[in-house]
């Protein structure tokens, strides 16, 4: 096979090219792009935004993760074709709930769109005058209870349909809250060890009482067994996101469970126009992509994955280590972010930089590198770095830390 500069030569000595393109046209540049094609766009570049590595984790703010090759291929195919928005749902819907031995499925718009279609399924059903009505919520059972340790900013996924959220603390706080404006029990995963009330008591509590229960996973894949854990244990609906762990589409989601509630949750979402999930939309390419994420999720070898983030964050503590007044922690969070995490904290006396002026010398060095922590430790995960950065990291760790 001809080499490019074989092809090139061959190609400036052909009368005929310049005569169909021109001589305005022959340069290196034209010859070149007609051989191999244009060098593909930087856009972040073009923008003036800098790229970096992330040592922080899967945060929306920093763009969540980064798909595989077959997640933008099935996006791309996904642009091909033309497709029935419903019936495409449905198929996907099926075969997410086949992969995850769940009753049913959807593709939802993250794990907030997830809470929101979800409830008002509930709260409507099958009704369509229902769906058109909300968030009017007149005539309707319209009252979620959470615990006061669960009710973080997310909640407002829940009141997007005009429901009203009521605090309790206990068991006994919760049972005296149920009334017959009563629609929801709902459970935040990632705070399960602030609330009183765990899992299976939960759950009980919402049986007793005839009423379903929601539990929001958002950022609790990995381990990969959550993806079947709470449908299992009984919750009627589980939210998990798309764009994290899994590394689907980042404004994706999944909602799973009770196919009464989803196949109600779904009159509210698009192509339907008059529903407060009309802007929630999950376009083909999305759906698509998000079906193929979590293919390739579930046969993901995930404990050569653990050893992997076990190795990286170590070589990145070690490296630490090696200044004067600086110790680490390795540690794995119970909930949420479940992942090998490292934390590094500094005798300031001896260290003399701060934890955010540490943080800021990462973020602004070349390359850029992004963390997370506060005034105490500076936080670190390897989960979403390609392999070979964590050496990258480790290495820049050392240098700010020792320059200081």
């Amino acid at each position: 096979m001809s080499s490019r500069r074989k092809v090139l030569k061959s190609l400036t000595a052909l009368p005929l090219v310049g005569g169909l393109l021109g001589p305005s046209l022959l340069t290196a540049k034209a010859i070149e792009d007609t051989v191999v094609g244009p060098a593909p766009r930087n856009f972040f570049k073009e923008l003036g935004l800098r790229t970096f590595i992330n040592a922080a984790g899967t945060y929306t703010a920093m763009t969540g993760s980064l798909m595989h090759k077959e997640v933008t291929s099935a996006i791309s195919y996904g642009a091909t074709e033309y497709v029935n928005l419903d019936e495409l749902h449905d198929k996907v819907g099926e075969r997410i709930a086949e992969l995850l031995g769940c009753e049913y499925a959807t593709v939802s718009s993250g794990a907030f769109g997830a809470m929101t279609i979800g409830l008002a399924g509930i709260m409507c059903g099958m009704d369509e005058k229902k769906v058109a009505q909300l968030p009017d919520t007149t005539g309707l059972k319209n009252e979620v209870i959470v615990q006061k340790a669960h009710d973080i900013g997310y909640t407002h996924a829940l009141i997007n349909t005009g429901a009203k959220i009521i605090q309790v603390t206990t068991a006994k706080e919760l049972e005296k809250a149920i009334n017959e404006k009563t629609a929801m029990l709902w459970f935040l995963n990632a705070n399960t060890e602030q609330g009183e009330i765990k899992w299976e008591e939960f759950i009980g509590l919402a049986n007793k009482h005839g009423i379903p229960s929601f539990i929001d996973c958002a950022a609790d894949v990995p381990p990969v067994e959550n993806l079947f854990k709470f449908t299992k244990l009984g919750f009627d609906l589980v939210a998990f996101s798309g764009g994290k762990g899994i590394r689907g589409p980042q404004s994706a989601g999944l909602l799973l469970g009770n196919r009464k509630f989803i196949e109600a949750a779904r009159l509210h979402t698009p192509p339907r126009g008059t529903t407060i999930a009309r802007g929630m939309k999950v376009n083909k390419e999305e759906v698509l992509g998000m079906m193929v994420a979590l293919e390739l999720y579930l046969a993901r070898d995930h404990d050569k994955e653990w050893k992997l983030w076990e190795r990286q964050i170590k070589l990145i503590s070690d490296n630490a280590l090696t200044v004067k007044g600086v110790e680490t922690e390795i540690h794995v969070p119970p909930h949420a972010n479940h992942v090998p995490s490292l934390r590094i904290r500094w005798d300031e006396n001896i260290v003399k930089i701060s934890k955010d002026d540490m943080r800021k010398k990462l973020r602004d060095g070349h390359p850029s590198i992004e963390t997370v922590g506060n005034k105490e430790a500076v936080g670190i995960t390897t989960w979403m770095m390609d392999p070979g950065q964590e050496r990258i990291v480790a290495q820049r760790v050392k240098e700010v830390l020792a320059e200081a």
